[in-house]
């Protein structure tokens, strides 16, 4: 595999899901006034594109994913939605899919162009309270601000990270969660890419040095100095003691290619890609987690004939999920809040 450097087409590579060059990412971020939570979406290219789902959490809350199965009928879809509020924050897929009615796109259902009926997959976090008000979540009107942020964005734009989307809100174990992205060029010219919300009930920190699990695996730990790292699990016991946080999170995938891929192989990236997930989380896939990983497809460039030949995607899917995790930690912001502080990463051990 090659670096994420170079180019694909004239557009900068910018290490994150907006290298498959026609994909575009918009957020909508809700803070104050005891809103901590916000709504990303994935926007498709005209047309649409090829997708998939895999739910290994044992507390989902997704929208349409029924319709992502192989064996069902629709084949493209235009837009994928994640966000904060829990199951209650599933409102925004509405505003996405009411803005994409408004352009005509969606499964068309009628001879007129608005006969269209936009399939909308969405998955959400647990961040409930954690700005304050139990009831501040995500509405249609943050997935049309999402929607239309993506819209807004120029080609290959570089995804903000961090505490924003439906990042906003998000912890990972002891520390701040939020977005991450990340992406790599193959030896064959195809691009794999991944953008992730972290929120999971499982540790992103190994607790013996305060490394990142992730950096395991990419062959570039950072270690901090022993007295900071004592200093840092001091400072999120004690927090963690005062927010009394239920363990009831999700992380959630989008990996994204622009091969030529049928959905079944879709669905086998997507299964693949929460390896990526375990890699840099533990423990997963538990109870109170709703983990869920969509794949989405392009289908910008055929990936060969031989029937192996997407193996390199199917591996670099879960790499680059494990690093999208990594750059997520590595961005997000600590949290003030009415119970007191969710650390980020940065604040308790530096920046690179």
């Amino acid at each position: 595999m090659t670096d994420n450097g170079g180019h694909h087409g004239h557009l900068p590579r910018t290490d994150g899901l907006t290298d498959v060059a026609s994909l575009r990412v918009g957020h909508a971020t809700l803070t104050g006034n005891g809103r901590l939570t916000g709504t990303t979406v994935v926007l498709a290219p005209e047309g649409g594109m090829v997708a998939a789902v895999d739910v290994r959490g044992g507390g989902p809350g997704t929208k349409e994913t029924d319709a992502l199965d192989p064996r069902n009928v629709v084949q493209r879809i235009d837009a994928v939605v994640l966000t904060g509020g829990s199951a209650y924050g599933l409102d925004a897929a509405s505003g996405v899919m009411a803005w994409l009615e408004e352009q005509g796109r969606g499964v068309r259902v009628g001879p007129e162009r608005g006969h269209v009926v936009p399939v909308v997959p969405a998955a959400c976090v647990f961040d409930l309270g954690r700005g304050g008000d139990f009831r501040a979540r995500p509405t249609a009107a943050t997935g049309r601000g999402a929607v239309e942020a993506a819209a807004a964005a120029a080609p290959g734009a570089r995804v903000p990270v961090g505490s924003v989307g439906a990042g906003t809100g998000a912890v990972a174990g002891l520390l701040k969660g939020g977005v991450g992205t990340a992406s790599i060029l193959l030896p064959s010219g195809i691009t794999v890419a991944a953008l992730v919300v972290v929120n999971a009930s499982g540790s992103a920190l190994d607790p013996l040095t305060g490394a990142l699990y992730g950096e395991f695996y990419s062959g570039r730990v950072m270690y901090p100095d022993h007295v900071i790292h004592q200093n840092a699990l001091r400072r999120m016991a004690e927090a963690s003691a005062e927010l009394e946080r239920p363990a009831l999170n999700t992380t959630l995938a989008v990996v994204a290619t622009d091969a030529d891929l049928t959905r079944a192989q879709a669905q086998k990236l997507a299964g693949t890609a929460h390896d990526g997930i375990a890699r840099a989380i533990h423990p997963v896939h538990l109870l109170g987690d709703g983990d869920t990983v969509f794949a989405l497809a392009t289908g910008e460039r055929p990936p060969g004939d031989d029937p192996l030949a997407p193996n390199d995607i199917l591996a670099a899917g879960a790499e680059q999920v494990t690093r999208a995790i990594v750059h997520a930690l590595r961005a997000a912001e600590s949290a003030e809040t009415p119970r007191g502080t969710i650390f980020s990463y940065s604040e308790l051990y530096g920046t690179e």
